[in-house]
């Protein structure tokens, strides 16, 4: 059976995100419900893995232990949700270092599929920025736009103009799980009581 993975964005899709960046585990504060979605999606067999530009790291805004301890902060939280993620790529590249891995390039998301062994237009991709969307297009990933992060204050069941025409659009990662999880792609187990509204 193939594997069922989700690729995230990370700030302004589960944390609170800043215009001055995400510099300690202290900034890092999860957006209402995002980390019981990710345990529900979790619970309905899903495999997550986070994309994320992380150019503070290129710009001597932290250093490499201090974004571990952002993510360890988040690992700790799923898992008292009963959830978790299982990869986590970033970009540490400024914009002039003409990388392939910064989005809106889609380096991280072909890396992820590699890692996993999937095909990835069998992968949903969410995040709340044009270049998720397009990162993530390029890729070949199922794009969608969550209404939060830079995109908060976005409502409408279609996509900005410049999206990809494909992407969904969701009020937040809680919606967007329970899309997922009404999909019926719980790998025919019952869903658990949490999923079910």
């Amino acid at each position: 059976m193939h594997t069922k993975l989700i690729i995230l964005d990370r700030d302004g899709t589960i944390n609170r995100d800043s215009d001055d960046y995400i510099k300690s585990p202290d900034e890092w504060l999860p957006l209402p419900g995002a980390i019981e979605a990710i345990a529900r999606l979790c619970q309905g067999g899903w495999h997550i893995a986070i994309a994320s530009n992380q150019s503070g790291l290129g710009r001597g805004l932290f250093d490499l232990a201090t974004l571990n301890l952002m993510h360890d902060k988040m690992n700790k939280l799923l898992a008292a949700a009963g959830g978790r993620v299982d990869a986590i790529f970033f970009c540490p590249h400024l914009p002039q270092d003409h990388c392939q891995c910064r989005k809106p390039l889609p380096g991280l998301f072909e890396k992820i599929g590699e890692r996993f062994g999937v095909a990835l237009d069998q992968v949903h991709a969410v995040g709340d920025t044009l270049r998720d969307a397009q990162a993530a297009a390029l890729a070949g990933c199922q794009t969608h736009l969550v209404c939060t992060g830079k995109s908060e204050g976005y409502s409408g069941s279609t996509p900005p103009e410049n999206f990809p025409p494909q992407t969904m659009v969701h009020d937040n990662l809680s919606a967007f799980a329970d899309w997922v999880l009404a999909q019926g792609e719980t790998a025919n187990r019952p869903p658990s009581r949490a999923s079910v509204r």
